[in-house]
């Protein structure tokens, strides 16, 4: 604005005179909204500050907390809460005057200009057109739209992963996400002091960007939001690119596609216009924009009426340079993000689709509730199909095709991957098409696409040709170049929709595109596999160079080399479909419009070939190896291609049900090396969409961080075992577990949550999880989690609807207070536990007493009983072991070793044992003291005499005493690049090689402290864990020879951190074991 104080002070008054124009009974009303938290976006005013209902008291407290705009705002929701709609009204128009400069006919001229823009865009944006079993089907927005999942940023990678990558499982994404409604992507994060004018919003193609544009801007033309804004222009990229190369004024542009706008020639309006309104353009689809922009651009551009090519005026306008007041929303796929730089972006955002609950809500507002009901239980049925639902287009499909099968009566065939979906999705287009235009009701699917074979592969070429040009929008000449009639194409409204721009000057002749961009790709790639079964090559010489004695294997290897040179990706989803309707499956359902072919498994396994060596970029060492880590650490270089395409080309793979995929990620997931969170998010999306169920998931395998494991946990839900010991799970990934756990159809059978700190929510969740019937899970260990009390348990033990057949609790102080309330539990007729593990869980001949009632009671299930390292006494014993003698007693194996009453101490400090360094096995360049307690790295080498069992080499020494049992010990470490283990004696003594450090064979595993940084190691493989706060020295170490169990800890005021545990299977006793590599560093073993 020009005069910026004087404004705000108009605006002051505005406030005051609306507030004054309430009785004082209405003002205390108006308060108690303030005070209230009815205000979503704000926070309530406290209400000792508005005690007094004087005008200029809650005026002032107001302004303080909102700032005198967003106060106005505040002003007009609640008052219209109120039903005070005289008073919102008159209130609106000053503002509207306020910021417009006035009531002089040029600003009633503008006010029109205003309603008229807002007309114009209700009628615009009011209808969405929706693919449906009746074609292409105008539909209000209002009554299908579902709010979508957007958020702050975007993901990991964003501009080196492929867009496919960033799919669903809302809840297993990013902890610092923040949702943002639709409506308030141009308002200020809470928290944010700064000004959003250019907002950058990314997502994958059919994620719902273009919709969410068109219901921001209907709501803002219904008056339902964004009432601050006075005009709202969407200029799409897919249209701007036919007037490229025109020259225009920013001002005769806007005059040119809003023709509402030509009455403001005067140029004291359009100083006002573009100096003092507030003004949103949406730059929609810069994906699909053939302009070339250049940031920062050489030709610097400040007025509205100055003309230019448009590249030119659109550069300057994300710049800043040419209306920098203006707000600015750009829509993108991932792939075109980039070309805009992040000084231009105030906020970046993310949409991301459907999360499950909001498939639903679509399902159920398209089609009627009871087919939405039936449709979505056959989508859950299949992972990949359920996944694929995030993306609202492909929903979209997905229920036209199912739809159509539910009419049909063959929803047993349902399609299972996307070129099977898009398949049926044109043999239901087509048989629409013959009822409706010809009368026919033909089910035979080999007929149906036979009459409609000529218009399928006319729309097919031309979806071809258009797509290696890279052109999205044709005109009626571009038709009947491919043959078409315009009336054919109407006929086919399912697949072609027109557009046309009644007002539009620049836009000459009527204007056409298919539903969708994957609809274009999918009749692309069928009429390429349709030219080669033809032997119509010629048609293909703009694609394939040789076009004589060509196989299929050839033009499968032209495709995959074309997809990877392209840089937008235009080719990913065209070369997914032609390999998928290379499937002979495939073409068995395409018989009517593609001849008989022989089978060509060799030229698809040809083709695999190939694609694994594009991606592993000709290496010859280790092929397999090479591959897999290509997908997942691929650099852009001169020489590589880029990671989009690498994605690209492993969901290729998935589309022709490449076997060997998921082999080969699971050999580099056991190297070792580390994966990023983008690599996560393509290892869940690879296990989630197979339908192979894998036999189990281990989170300890996958070497990542805890955002990694965030990601990854959304794959449980496709394993029959889960181990998830020893992980630092947020909330949100407690949710994402037990949510898999109550799945339909779930395939978890064992889950293993040891060495977790359950709180209470995550233990009510827990028993929620098991007592829902669609749990099947049979066997939960819980080793460690540090249960107190057994509520939760015994009530799941005791429900009708538990599944449970083994579980162990061992290592939590439970006393005999908790067996008591577990017993109450297996006393229960309805639990049929088998086994039982209680192991060093603090229970006297008391507790005993409990679990020997609790079999009196229910005899007919529990076998196994594990009271080792407890204190049942003799008489504990003598009563469990009547239990074992009892014939009607199922119980035939019970464990009552290590009887003693110092287990019944608390913690792990009742397994502590002392050690002392072996001076024989020193490094010399280490000195012992403390009575060989403590050991430290010096540079003079002491005067050690030879001995066998010394380190020559590396800077270790071992303890005298071994260890085969339960064992505890504490270590403080000082300095840096220490490590403490165990290993067997006979780990070799001489030499720099793996086998002569602890952690570098398979006879030691370590823990190792370095660069303020924690890592484990074992046979020479490291994985890097969280570190705790360096403050925190000391570290503890517990070992369970038996069980096969290392585990680290962190302590910090006697309170144990778990760091890490190894599983093993120990096969002689093991040796307390040191490193330490840095002058003056040093590890002391502390007295417990």
């Amino acid at each position: 604005m020009a005069n910026q104080g004087f404004t705000s002070c108009q605006l002051l008054t505005h406030l005051f005179s609306s507030l004054e124009d309430m009785n004082d009974e209405a003002r205390k009303r108006f308060s108690l909204y303030l005070t209230d938290k009815t205000l979503e976006d704000f926070p309530p005013i406290p209400k000792a500050r508005l005690e007094s209902h004087k005008v200029t008291n809650i005026v002032e407290q107001m302004r303080d907390m909102y700032g005198i705009v967003d106060s106005l705002n505040i002003t007009l929701f609640i008052l219209k809460l109120m039903n005070y709609n005289d008073l919102a009204r008159r209130l609106d128009q000053k503002i509207k005057e306020t910021h417009l400069g006035g009531k002089e006919p040029e600003s009633r001229i503008l006010q029109n200009t205003i309603q008229s823009n807002k007309d114009v865009m209700m009628r615009k944006f009011e209808h969405i057109s929706e693919v449906t079993m009746k074609g292409g089907t105008q539909i209000h927005l209002d009554s299908i739209y579902t709010e979508l999942h957007i958020t702050e940023g975007e993901s990991e990678g964003v501009n080196e992963e492929h867009e496919i990558w960033q799919i669903e499982n809302t809840d297993r994404r990013r902890r610092h996400d923040r949702k943002i409604k639709c409506n308030d992507i141009f308002k200020p994060l809470p928290g944010q002091r700064k000004t959003i004018r250019l907002v950058m919003t990314k997502g994958v193609a059919g994620i719902g960007k273009t919709v969410s544009v068109q219901k921001f801007v209907l709501d803002w033309a219904e008056g339902e939001a964004n009432q601050d804004k006075d005009f709202m222009f969407v200029l799409p990229f897919r249209e701007l690119n036919l007037i490229k190369d025109d020259r225009y004024s920013f001002h005769t542009l806007l005059i040119y596609c809003y023709p509402e706008l030509q009455h403001l020639q005067a140029p004291e309006i359009q100083d006002v216009m573009y100096k003092k309104s507030r003004i949103v353009i949406i730059l929609d689809g810069l994906d699909e924009s053939r302009l070339l922009l250049h940031l920062p651009s050489k030709e610097k551009l400040c007025d509205a009426l100055q003309e230019s090519r448009v590249e030119i005026l659109l550069s300057n306008l994300i710049q800043g340079n040419l209306l920098p007041s203006a707000f600015i929303w750009i829509t993108t796929r991932p792939a075109a993000a980039k070309q805009v730089p992040e000084d231009y972006i105030s906020q970046r955002t993310e949409i991301r689709g459907f999360t499950d609950k909001q498939k639903e809500e679509y399902f159920k507002k398209r089609i009627r509730e009871d087919q939405a009901e039936n449709i979505i239980s056959h989508i859950k049925t299949s992972r990949s199909l359920y996944i694929m639902c995030h993306i609202p287009v492909f929903c979209s499909i997905l229920v036209t095709v199912l739809e159509g099968m539910l009419v049909h009566d063959d929803l047993e065939e349902k399609p299972k991957t996307l070129t099977e979906v898009f398949i049926y999705f044109l043999l239901i287009q087509s048989k629409n098409k013959e009822k409706k235009y010809e009368g026919r009701n033909e089910v035979d699917r080999e007929k149906v696409l036979e009459s409609n074979k000529a218009i399928l592969m006319k729309l097919a070429k031309l979806a071809f040709e258009e797509l290696q040009e890279g052109k999205i929008l044709f005109t009626e000449k571009d038709l009947q170049h491919s043959g078409i009639d315009v009336t054919d194409a109407a006929v086919h409204s399912g697949m072609c929709t027109e557009i046309f721009k009644e007002d539009a000057k620049f836009f000459k002749a009527k204007l056409y595109c298919f539903v969708h961009l994957s609809v274009q790709e999918f009749l692309a790639a069928l009429y390429v596999f349709y030219c080669y079964v033809s032997r119509n090559m010629k048609a293909l010489k703009c694609f394939i160079s040789r076009t004589w004695r060509v196989s299929l294997a050839n033009l499968l290897k032209a495709a995959v080399d074309q997809s990877v040179k392209s840089q937008n990706g235009h080719l990913d989803l065209f070369l997914r479909f032609l390999l998928g309707i290379s499937l002979e499956s495939n073409q068995s359902l395409l018989q009517g419009l593609l001849p008989k072919t022989k089978g060509r498994s060799k030229s698809l396994q040809k083709t695999s070939r190939h694609i694994k060596k594009t991606i592993s970029n000709n290496e010859k060492d280790e092929p397999s190896k090479i591959f897999v880590l290509r997908v997942f650490k691929i650099k852009t270089t001169k020489n590589r291609i880029s990671t989009e395409r690498a994605m690209n080309l492993l969901l290729c793979l998935l589309e022709m049900k490449d076997a060997s995929l998921h082999n080969e990620i699971d050999s580099y997931v056991k190297s070792g090396d580390k994966l990023s969170p983008a690599h996560c998010s393509a290892l869940a999306y690879m296990i989630l969409v197979s339908e192979n169920v894998l036999d189990e998931f281990d989170m300890k395998k996958y070497n990542t961080d805890d955002e990694g494991r965030e990601i990854l946990i959304i794959a449980v839900r496709n394993s029959r075992k889960a181990r998830l010991h020893g992980c630092k799970f947020t909330e949100e990934s407690y949710k994402a577990i037990m949510s898999s756990l109550q799945l339909p159809n779930s395939h978890i059978r064992e889950m293993d949550l040891s060495y977790s700190d359950l709180k209470d929510p995550e233990e009510l969740m827990l028993c929620s999880a098991l007592l829902c019937p669609s749990s099947r899970l049979e066997n939960l260990s819980l080793k460690q989690c540090f249960l107190h009390h057994c509520d939760v348990l015994a009530s799941v033990l005791s429900s009708g609807s538990s599944n449970l057949r083994h579980l162990d609790l061992s290592e939590n102080d439970l006393l005999d207070s908790g067996v008591e309330i577990l017993s109450t539990g297996v006393r229960s007729p309805h639990c049929t536990l088998e086994t039982l593990g209680l192991s060093g869980c603090c229970i006297s001949e008391r507790g005993c007493e409990f679990l020997s009632s609790a079999l009196s009671s229910n005899p007919s299930y529990l076998r196994e009983l594990d009271l080792s390292y407890n204190h049942p006494g003799e008489a504990g014993v003598k009563l469990l072991t009547a239990r074992l003698q009892d014939p009607h007693c199922k119980l035939e194996k019970l464990n009552v070793d290590h009887d003693d009453e110092c287990w019944l101490k608390s913690g792990l400090q009742k397994y502590a044992c002392k050690f002392t360094l072996d001076p024989n096995t020193a490094n010399r360049k280490l000195l012992l003291s403390e009575g060989n307690r403590k050991v430290t790295c010096v540079v003079e080498k002491q005067p050690y005499p030879d001995h066998p069992e010394r380190f020559k080499s590396w800077l270790q020494v071992l303890c005298r005493e071994d260890v085969s049992g339960r064992c505890y010990w504490e270590v403080e470490r000082s300095g840096q690049m220490v490590y403490i283990g165990v290993t067997y004696k006979g780990i070799s003594r001489r030499g720099f090689s793996s086998d002569n450090y602890i952690g570098g064979n398979n006879k030691s595993w370590v823990l190792i402290y370095d660069n303020n940084s924690y890592s484990v190691r074992h046979n020479s493989i490291s994985t890097a864990i969280p570190a705790p706060p360096s403050s925190y020295n000391r570290v503890g170490v517990y070992l369970d020879w038996s069980a096969g169990t290392l585990t680290f800890y962190s302590i910090s005021s006697d309170k144990l951190t778990h760091l890490h545990t190894f599983h093993s299977t120990f096969t002689e006793p093991l040796y307390p074991g040191f490193g330490v590599l840095s002058y003056k560093s040093s590890l002391t073993l502390c007295e417990i």
